[in-house]
């Protein structure tokens, strides 16, 4: 226990830091980098980074650090922390409001504790395993929507969606057929949360990699919802693709998704 509150406090301190930093650099971004076609990172992301990890070096010197913008640091610890300093970049450096900072804790390939931090709308989400998700220290809990065709759906699209066919406008054109409405703000974190929140019923995406959900799936499943991959196997914050709904409509997703062209 004396441990788990230490590692949430650490997360909690560590998010509200580089949400601060991507605060006060929102103003004043000097340079907008590619790391691909569509996939920027911008000063604010580095800045929020180096200021996390220095949060996190200072009490567990020892853990291993996986992170979006760097390659990380490895060491022989049973626990890793995976961080996304900023999620939503390309909003962020078009003056879009919807971003985030996800920090999450994995204890031997298994995520025990999530922190999303929304610095606009200062929400603070905390998910820890077995022990509830919250939002601004209120527990939190997924929707009661049972028919697609009444839920709010969310979804992204990958970086590569000029390149490849693998890129989800078939599903995104079987969803909209079946489903209430679709959002695609552009932060998986955040729609993992927002899902968690109860605001969204479903998510899906592909290509996604371990700092986008690593924190949001826990969020999920704590404030009771489901997580699978589209098949409805186990979900690993490795995988690419990823299905999380409220349960109740898990099924009738995995069915449309089942639509999708076979590339």
């Amino acid at each position: 226990m004396k441990h788990a509150n230490q590692f949430r406090k650490v997360a909690i301190q560590a998010a509200l830091k580089g949400g601060e930093i991507v605060q006060k650099c929102k103003d004043r971004i000097k340079r907008v980098g590619y790391k691909g076609v569509v996939n920027l990172v911008t000063e604010a992301d580095r800045f929020s980074e180096d200021a996390i990890i220095k949060i996190i070096r200072k009490d567990f010197t020892e853990h291993n650090i996986l992170t979006e913008e760097s390659k990380g640091y490895d060491k022989k610890s049973d626990y890793k922390w995976i961080i996304d300093p900023l999620d939503g970049t390309t909003n962020y450096a078009h003056g879009f409001p919807v971003y985030c900072i996800s920090i999450a804790l994995e204890k031997e390939r298994e995520i025990i504790l999530g922190v999303v931090y929304n610095p606009v709308l200062e929400e603070l989400f905390v998910a820890e395993k077995d022990r509830g998700a919250f939002l601004n220290g209120k527990r939190i809990h997924v929707s009661k929507t049972s028919e697609l065709s009444k839920s709010l759906l969310a979804t992204g699209f990958p970086y590569d969606i000029r390149e490849s066919q693998v890129n989800n406008l078939d599903h995104f054109e079987n969803f909209a057929l079946k489903a209430q409405a679709i959002r695609r703000a552009g932060a998986a974190a955040l729609d993992l949360c927002y899902l968690a929140k109860g605001i969204f019923d479903g998510f899906w995406e592909l290509k996604l990699s371990p700092w986008d959900t690593a924190a949001g799936s826990l969020m999920v499943k704590e404030a009771g919802g489901k997580v699978t991959d589209f098949s409805g196997k186990r979900f690993s914050i490795y995988q690419k693709n990823i299905l999380a709904t409220n349960g109740k409509i898990h099924t009738q997703m995995m069915t449309v998704l089942k639509m999708g062209k076979k590339i």
